[in-house]
């Protein structure tokens, strides 16, 4: 139950389009004591917003929702006037109809829970991959920094003092949750949020983070993913690039603006750099734009340049030179700091300096200081966790699943295997499909073998999964370690084994001593999702358990 001060419908509808409202004998403006778009989770005195969707429609709830006490109904069907206009539940229950509920629960729940966002520093984290270990490295910087902060993420979130489980299984969770979670933040006393924010969260068709400004911006890479839902590439690029969009400006009545951080090695980064220069634009012609600072592993004039790179499977060790003036004391500009992070890859470098850049021109924090802090950096669950059983060869548990985290680690996973490295992934089912032949073409470059297997096949037919991977496998062309090597050939150096405990297993079985085998696209997810709903799934515990079922424990 959510624990809230009553507030006036009125207070809460006040920024949306009402195209019509049913009262009456109810109160025209009852108090609001909760807000729900599930009807299962409405109690007496909630708001039900009655959301339409791919396969539920919330209209078909209202009625379930009146029944267990709901004081308010935002609905946007308007086939359902009539329904209403006759039901009986119209004597206690006020109904309105807006355009389009989905966009509208954003000002809705902002305005329930306070505007929370409004009174807190807050961090957006955009990008196909490596955001949620942006998101965890900021935060464990500004607490080190002594900054109560929380934060939001696909692995965890955090409003309180301890690190949970996202229970939302979405990484930008919806409006009511979003708002929910920072308000709880703002009662533990924290003064700082960062928020994983998705194209799914950030696009205006679902409008999740419609009512949040940000002090930060950070964009990390993107690639092929979620065309499922976006219908191109440009539509999927242009909806992240609004969270630089949503910065502050110093025409929001606020005294500053806020910042953006992008990877200048994408090359995308030039279309996030434009969309900041937007939030100016939109507040007045005379606010200034934000500010954005470039951040890279190649360019040498980037406002944060990391070299003399040294990438390990136990960490990295690398120097950030910083090219920019910020105005902050104990920081002259250019200086140069040495770093050490017990982060493996390259790619955690990569998000390892854009939470440097962030913290540092954020806080003000001199930047020898944040660089003594680096080491104390720890990894999320699911990312690149080295198992050890006393297996004669490597075993690592990672969350890449898109082709772009498979151009980043594959190089290093091969650069960083003496003998063979075996690759055990698959692709999600209901999602973009265009994307597992891509996936097949990378993983064939580096990999010796590949073990193809289940992630969340849903509704789709798991072995179709596989063997549209499969047919990117089998065209790409293969050098690996300098040697050129013939075709994946089935059931020698290609398995296709829908049973991810198997797949797991075969994989352990075929490797043989200083081999690699990397399990990929699970990392921390607690389920694997089928046609008839999820079944219980820890990747780790799968593979230490096939571990020791070969005789090999910790």
């Amino acid at each position: 139950m959510q624990n809230n001060p009553k507030k006036r419908l009125s207070a809460l509808t006040g920024n949306i389009n009402i195209k019509k409202t049913f009262t009456k004998t109810a109160s025209e403006d009852p108090d609001i004591t909760g807000i729900a778009y599930d009807s299962r989770a409405v109690e007496p005195g909630f708001l039900f917003i009655a959301l339409p969707g791919i396969h539920v429609d919330g209209h078909n709830y209202i009625e379930k929702a009146v029944e267990q006490g709901a004081a308010a109904v935002l609905y946007s069907d308007p086939e359902f006037d009539r329904k209403i206009e006759n039901s009986a539940g119209a004597q206690k229950t006020a109904f309105i109809r807006t355009v389009n509920t989905r966009t509208a629960m954003a000002p809705v729940a902002a305005a329930f829970y306070d505007r929370p966002a409004d009174k807190m520093t807050t961090i957006g984290v955009t990008g196909t991959d490596g955001k949620t270990s942006t998101v965890y490295c900021i935060d464990q910087l500004l607490e080190l920094l002594d900054r109560d902060c929380g934060f939001v993420s696909t692995a965890a979130c955090k409003t309180a003092s301890a690190i949970e489980k996202n229970p939302y299984r979405q990484s930008t969770p919806e409006a009511v949750e979003i708002n929910m979670m920072l308000s709880r933040m703002l009662d533990s006393g924290k003064s700082y949020a960062v928020i994983e924010s998705t194209s799914h969260g950030l696009s205006p068709l679902n409008n999740r983070l419609g009512e949040i400004s940000f002090d930060a911006a950070v964009f990390t890479n993107i690639s092929h993913e979620h065309l499922e839902f976006h219908g191109t590439f440009e539509r999927y690029r242009d909806d992240k690039a609004n969270l630089f969009r949503k910065l502050r400006s110093n025409g929001d009545s606020t005294e500053h603006s806020g910042f953006g951080v992008v990877n200048l090695d994408d090359e995308n980064a030039q279309h996030f750099i434009n969309a900041a220069a937007y939030t100016a634009f939109e507040s007045n012609n005379t606010a200034q734009a934000p500010r954005v600072y470039t951040c890279s592993l190649k360019n040498p004039s980037a406002d944060f340049y990391a070299h003399d790179i040294e990438a390990r499977t136990d960490g990295s060790s690398f120097s950030i030179t910083i090219n920019t003036s910020t105005n902050h004391p104990g920081t002259t500009t250019p200086c140069t700091v040495k770093i050490s992070i017990g982060l493996p890859g390259l790619f955690n470098i990569e998000n390892t300096l854009e939470a440097f850049a962030v913290v540092h021109m954020l806080t003000g924090t001199p930047a020898q200081r944040i660089a003594e802090l680096m080491p104390e950096l720890a990894a999320v669950k699911g990312r690149m966790k080295v198992l050890d059983s006393g297996q004669p060869f490597t075993a690592v548990v990672d969350y890449a699943h898109t082709p772009g985290s498979f151009e980043r680690l594959f190089p290093d996973m091969r650069e960083q295997t003496r003998g063979r490295l075996i690759a055990v992934f698959g692709s999600a089912g209901e999602r973009d499909v265009e994307k597992r032949p891509v996936q097949g073409e990378i993983a064939a470059r580096y990999a010796d073998i590949i073990v193809l297997t289940d992630e969340d096949p849903r509704g789709d037919d798991a072995v179709s999964i596989l063997e549209h991977i499969a047919a990117g496998a089998e065209r790409a062309g293969r050098e690996t370690g300098g040697r050129q090597l013939g075709p994946l050939k089935r059931n020698e150096n290609l398995f296709l084994i829908p049973d991810r405990k198997s797949a797991i297993r075969r994989a352990f079985e075929l490797a043989e001593p200083d081999d690699t085998v990397i399990m990929l696209g699970k990392g921390h997810e607690s389920t694997i999702i089928y046609a008839d709903g999820p079944i219980p799934w820890d990747e780790q515990t799968a593979a230490e358990e096939a571990l020791a079922e070969m005789g090999f424990k910790k």
